[in-house]
């Protein structure tokens, strides 16, 4: 029987859509900085199950650690510690591994590192400097120039991260216990003081990492020193923020004091010694991390007003200094970096809670996690 041509070229075109898809179907890959080992562990992961396969190791530099991802996802900005203080500009490859392509020169040693949302300015910022830097990015996603801009902060400038509209960016110092508020000329790459300059939470707290609401609204803070977690409204015309709630993520029963700061060099107190934070892509839930009790604490966010509520904590790996939750909000990970595993964790989309972990041999001092979602 002779298929009419017309027939023929539907059903092969419907073969050709098939197969496209699946072939540009995207991939999921995380990376996690191994500090001690001065490489970056690359994993593919599966979504529908959160397993991950090893794929390959980057070779960095000791005490190579924070990492932030192009918005374009081809490249990966890794930040090594130790002296030639730089930033490493890796390739991500089809298949998950990273290639470096460039290095870069910065004015100082430091622990956090982000992009404009265009993908064309790299922010740092410097703990031991008490500063931020502003680096350019070339148009082929390399960072190979010194920073364009170095601005100078109050003590232990922790991060920094700008606004969804890219019109904003704000820094936390730590020692100084103020969050700082910029305007962003995206053009220039240029960070202006907001007016007023910074908002402080209560006296003690020290801010140190940050997530913005899905919807911009609000920023909230994890406070090393205190394990809360300051929100902050933001105002849309002006950019400039106002706490609105300050809630622990310690309990009362680890019996832990706070507003202690670590002296570089020395061991931590035995006292809340908080890490990291992250929320949910659909805004429901955000967690942090406290290096002292070695949890993950889980709070809901109350929808339109923000207001979070914390509803219970989980055992994690030893010291964890970072965690990420993938594109799509399904499982998160965590490092820590007395631990030689990874830790895997599906999200409860109900209520938020982590099962049981799924884990994975990582490298000495793991540090920084990042997740792409990549075609």
């Amino acid at each position: 029987m002779k298929i009419p041509r017309s027939a023929a070229s539907l059903a092969l075109a419907l073969l050709f859509a098939i197969g496209a898809t699946s072939f540009c179907a995207a991939k999921t890959f995380v990376y996690v900085s191994n500090a001690q080992d001065g490489n970056i562990d690359a994993y593919a992961m599966d979504t529908a199950t959160g397993a991950l396969t090893p794929i390959a190791k980057a070779e960095a530099a000791k005490l190579v650690m924070p990492m932030a991802v192009a918005p374009n996802k081809k490249h990966l900005y890794a930040v090594v510690r130790s002296q030639p203080l730089r930033v490493l500009t890796y390739a991500i490859e089809a298949n998950g591994a990273l290639t470096q392509k460039a290095s870069a020169p910065l004015p100082d040693s430091m622990p956090y590192v982000s992009t404009d949302r265009t993908g064309r300015w790299l922010f740092t910022a410097s703990y031991g400097g008490d500063k931020l830097a502003v680096s350019p990015i070339g148009e082929d996603g390399l960072v190979t120039a010194e920073a364009a801009q170095v601005v100078p902060t109050g003590r232990n400038a922790h991060s920094i991260l700008p606004d969804r509209r890219n019109k904003y960016v704000y820094a936390c110092t730590l020692g100084a216990n103020a969050v700082l508020q910029f305007n962003f000329n995206a053009k220039a790459g240029q960070l202006t003081p907001n007016d007023p300059p910074a908002a402080s939470p209560e006296p003690g707290h020290g801010p140190r990492h940050m997530a913005f609401s899905p919807d911009d609204k609000y920023l909230y803070v994890i406070n090393e020193l205190s394990g809360h977690v300051t929100q902050y409204a933001i105002d849309s015309g002006s950019g400039t923020m106002l706490p609105v709630d300050s809630i622990s993520s310690v309990p009362a029963e680890a019996g832990l004091p706070w507003g202690k700061p670590q002296v570089p060099g020395t061991p931590p107190p035995v006292a809340v010694w908080a890490a990291d934070i992250g929320i949910t892509p659909n805004g429901k839930f955000l967690y942090t991390t406290e290096r002292t009790t070695n949890k993950i604490a889980l709070f809901s966010v109350a929808p339109g007003t923000g207001k979070l509520t914390y509803v219970t904590n989980f055992a994690t790996e030893a010291q964890p200094r970072g965690i990420r939750i993938d594109p799509h909000g399904g499982y998160l990970v965590a490092s820590g970096e007395k631990s030689d595993q990874l830790s895997v964790y599906k999200i409860d989309q109900t209520t938020g809670k982590l099962g049981e972990p799924t884990r994975y041999a990582v490298g000495n001092g793991a540090n920084w996690v990042e997740i792409v979602e990549a075609e």
